[in-house]
């Protein structure tokens, strides 16, 4: 991975695929970050009927179609977490697990699966609270720390976090294709992992520990880890003016943030893929003209 590109693109499905497709076709150095199956929102869909030229694709179809063009056009796809991007003025700053790369400008395409934060998330955020194992591990060094996982990816973090800490809770809060798989261990070989079939209601602080409220009981901890697919854009960029639940953007794609685009769900609704592949393919020639004009 290159430590510098014109345009960094978070998120592949379909207005992360068009912004990188038709930035890719306007000489453009990209970045394009998010998963090399594209949108389970795409690939699990039954039967999609409006989709020009398309009539009556499968979600799974559609899905392999968009992932043989970008490999025609050799547009890679990094599967990697953006946590935290920053507004540096003439570029943005990415911080991607422990490495940073920056952008001359972002277009963020993350749809809208983030949850809805925990009571006390906010305020401990920094403080306590992380979205980033790969990140904050070294903090928790012979500590305990709980990790909240909405993705069965997200046991590699709690793989990684207990190589340093002395203790890790891992509570998954989603269901395994066999469900019987999770009678046995998760982790057979490193019994300082705990896992626990829980849902966390609430975040506190309590005589200078973290406590997670659960359904069933209190958890007493150093550090809260809550890993999940994608998180609020205000907190993945700071200062990002949202309306609601959305990023607000004009008519072209821009945001707040000079040198930032958004586009597909993100930006609300209609939530439907070709809005979100016209709005992708607005935001990168937003984008182009951004940087050819600078």
């Amino acid at each position: 991975m290159e430590q510098r590109y014109d345009i960094a693109i978070i998120g592949t499905g379909p207005a992360g695929v068009s912004a990188a497709i038709t930035a890719t076709a306007r000489n453009k150095r990209v970045l394009l970050l998010g998963s090399t199956s594209t949108s389970d929102k795409v690939s699990k869909a039954h039967q999609i009927r409006n989709y020009p030229g398309l009539p009556e694709i499968s979600g799974e179809d559609l899905a392999g179609r968009f992932l043989d063009h970008l490999k025609k056009m050799e547009i890679p796809i990094t599967d990697r977490k953006v946590t935290m991007i920053y507004a540096m003025g003439e570029y943005f700053s990415l911080q991607i697990d422990q490495d940073f790369v920056e952008a001359k400008t972002v277009i963020l395409t993350t749809g809208v699966s983030f949850g809805k934060p925990l009571p006390g998330e906010d305020e401990n955020l920094g403080r306590g609270v992380s979205y980033c194992a790969t990140c904050d591990a070294a903090l928790y060094k012979g500590k305990e720390a709980v990790v909240v996982g909405w993705a069965p990816k997200e046991e590699s973090d709690a793989r990684f976090l207990a190589e340093l800490a002395g203790k890790v809770v891992y509570l998954p809060v989603y269901k395994r294709a066999d469900e019987e798989a999770m009678k046995d261990p998760l982790f057979p070989d490193r019994p300082n992992i705990e896992v626990r079939k829980d849902k966390p209601k609430r975040i506190l602080k309590k005589d200078g520990r973290m406590v997670l409220e659960t359904e069933s009981g209190e958890i007493q901890t150093d550090g809260i880890f809550l890993l999940r697919e994608s998180v609020s854009p205000d907190k993945l960029v700071p200062g990002l003016e949202l309306d609601g639940n959305h990023v607000k953007v004009d008519r072209s794609m821009a945001t707040n943030l000079p040198g930032m685009f958004a586009a597909g769900d993100i930006t609300g609704a209609p939530y439907q893929y070709i809005k979100a592949a016209g709005e992708g393919n607005v935001a990168a020639l937003s984008a182009v003209a951004w940087i050819d004009r600078a």
